[in-house]
Order: structure tokens, then sequence, then C-alpha cells
């Protein structure tokens, strides 16, 4: 029997609420079959296990002994790429939370490794599920609303992030921008299918004081431009622990030469959002709360999977959002800390026996 032919055999690797959200998801979903779960932290195994109904499992090496199709892989930021290539280097298909790689350097190691296994590689670049999201792009695609040539993408937190790491740049890749600027530069790239991102210029700040880049501090609020090769401006704003008024600000807004498409959060909601058509100042509203979304990347995964899916030339814009985020951070300048080799490929033994899952 073929991969293609049989419910893909899946494995867990970090189960804390964003990897326990997703496997709820692909659980409820029945499109596979979950045979293992691995967490440091036993409470969150047993969790997960006892919801999933399998099986425990010390390490990554053990779940990969298990016969697996998939890994879907929610562990700190430091991590992904290394556990993504064993688990390819297996003959086993990956999911990963992002970022897939710290720097453009790791994220094409990753693509590399997913390419040469032919094996399928999703990332969880969720805000794409949105409903109403789809819309916008093949509105943008479709070329109703003329010549784009502008947009606003801006994700702001008033919290900041609860997991050590997190402030660590070894560690993490960064601040604000790779956590929550990368969703941005995502929607960005994915909407204005086809474009290339031509030129970046970025002001990250920590604390109220702008940092010089390229920097191995890690930002709590950025702005960037990145023109596109169309002639779009593409605004970027993000930050932790903005007071900004609710619990977040979220906007992907495009404008074209005939109209703009908007994606807004409601009411400062991490989870609600409207996606708007403006004619001029009229607005027509594609798509309202309530909407399930934040487990739908996983389960287009797992669909793909359960197709026999290989290895897909799209995974190749990963590689390209890690560029356009290097080049925020200045990366690739004279004297830059975190440049290519010198961010540490594989993170300190202790922290991948003891790390906190997202």
């Amino acid at each position: 029997m073929t991969a293609a032919q049989r419910t893909p055999r899946l494995g867990f690797l970090g189960v804390g609420w964003i990897g326990r959200n997703r496997l709820e998801a692909i659980a409820e979903s029945g499109l596979a079959e979950i045979v293992g779960v691995s967490d440091p932290h036993s409470e969150n195994a047993s969790a997960a296990s006892e919801l999933a109904g399998c099986s425990t499992c010390s390490s990554l090496e053990e779940l990969l002994e298990a016969d697996l199709d998939g890994i879907v892989i929610a562990t700190p930021s430091a991590l992904h790429a290394e556990q993504s290539i064993a688990a390819f280097e297996r003959g086993v298909a990956v999911f990963c939370q992002k970022p897939l790689g710290r720097t453009e350097h790791e994220t094409r190691r990753v693509v590399a490794a997913a390419r040469r296994a032919n094996k399928l590689l999703g990332v969880d670049f969720s805000y794409r599920f949105v409903s109403g999201v789809g819309q916008m792009r093949d509105i943008v695609g479709s070329g109703e609303l003329g010549t784009i040539y502008a947009a606003d993408l801006v994700f702001h937190n008033a919290y900041g992030p609860d997991k050590p790491w997190f402030y660590d740049p070894a560690l993490s890749g960064g601040g604000c921008v790779i956590d929550l600027g990368s969703h941005l530069v995502d929607l960005a790239l994915w909407v204005l299918e086809g474009q290339e991102v031509v030129g970046v210029s970025s002001r990250l700040f920590a604390r109220g004081e702008r940092l010089n880049l390229p920097t191995n501090m890690v930002e709590d609020y950025a702005t960037a431009q990145l023109d596109f090769s169309r002639g779009a401006s593409v605004r970027l704003a993000c930050s932790w622990n903005l007071s900004a008024g609710c619990d977040a600000v979220i906007e992907a807004a495009f404008y074209g030469t005939g109209g703009g498409v908007v994606l807004r959060n409601v009411a400062g909601s991490f989870y609600d959002f409207t996606v708007d058509r403006h004619r001029g100042t009229a607005r027509e509203n594609l798509s309202s709360p309530p909407d399930d979304w934040g487990g739908r990347a996983a389960l287009d995964w797992v669909t793909r999977l359960a197709a026999g899916q290989g290895f897909e030339s799209r995974a190749e814009q990963f590689t390209e959002l890690a560029g356009a985020i290097d080049r925020v951070y200045g990366r690739g300048r004279s004297n830059d800390p975190i440049a290519d080799g010198n961010i540490a490929q594989s993170p300190a033994a202790e922290f991948a026996t003891s790390w906190s899952s997202p």
C-alpha cells in the first residue's frame, strides 16, 4: 500500500498550546492517524497523548522510529531547522511552526532537504486561511483592482512573549519582526504572487530606543518598507507591548487603481476578522466572524500529504520570505552579529532537552 493510499501516520513534536491546537484540529478532522507525541514537559505530553489516544515518545528520534508519514513541529525557533532536516533525512514530511529558520541561510537548508527527500513541506502561516483572505488574493490576482500600488500591513500585540528564549536573538532569530512581522511579509508575498521584493528599508526599536542595524538585540517595535518588482510599495509595522488600547491591532490592506481589499481584526481580537472590499467610500463585506480558522493551514497540509503530494516548488517562497526578513534586520552587512555562519546552527544541548513549547 502506498503513502497516497493510506491514512497518514503523524507525530507531534511540541504540544504546548499551538501544537495542541493543531493536534486537536487534525484529530477532529479524521484526516490522519496520530501515533505519537513528544514534549519535554510531561504534563503537555500526557494531555496530548490522552486527547489523541496515542503514545508518548521521549525524543524526536523515538518519534521518527514510529513509521511516520509526517511530523508536526511546534518547538522553539532555534530548533525548527535542525529538527525539520532530521525528519526529511528519515523520509518524513514536515509541517512546522514559523519561522522555518532563523535566517535565510537556515531556511534554505531546510527547503533543500525537503527537495532532496521529495517530501511535502508546510509552514503554519495561518492567516492565509482566515475566511475571506483567499478571496482577497483572488481579487488582487484577477486584476479587478487595477494596478496594485500600495499595501499597509500591521500587527501590534499588546503583550510580549512569555518564554525567555524569545528575547535571545541567537535562539529566536529576532524580536517582533520574525515573530509577528513574518506573518505580514508572508501575506504580502502570497497576495502579490509573482512579485519579488527588490528593496527593503527598516527601523527597529527596543524600549523606545532606535537600534543600529545590524543588531544583536531583540526589537519590540519595527517599521519597514518593502518595494516589490511591479512597483507596489508595502509598509509594515509590528510590535510587542505597544499601548494600543486593546489586545491587538491586525490589518492587511491592499490598494489598487480600481479599489482595495482589507483584512481587519474585530474589537482588538486575536481571532475575529472581517474582510472588506472597498470602492471609493463604499464598502462590501466579504467575510465576518465567527470563523474557526486556526487549524486550517495544518489541515491543508494533511490533505495534500494524504493525496501523496511530495515536494512542491512553492516551498521556495519560504526562502524568499526569510531573505526579506534578513534584509529588515540588516543582515549581510559588515559586523553583522547574526549573519550566516555566526548564528548558532545547533542550539545548546541543554536547551534542546528543556525547551518550553510555544
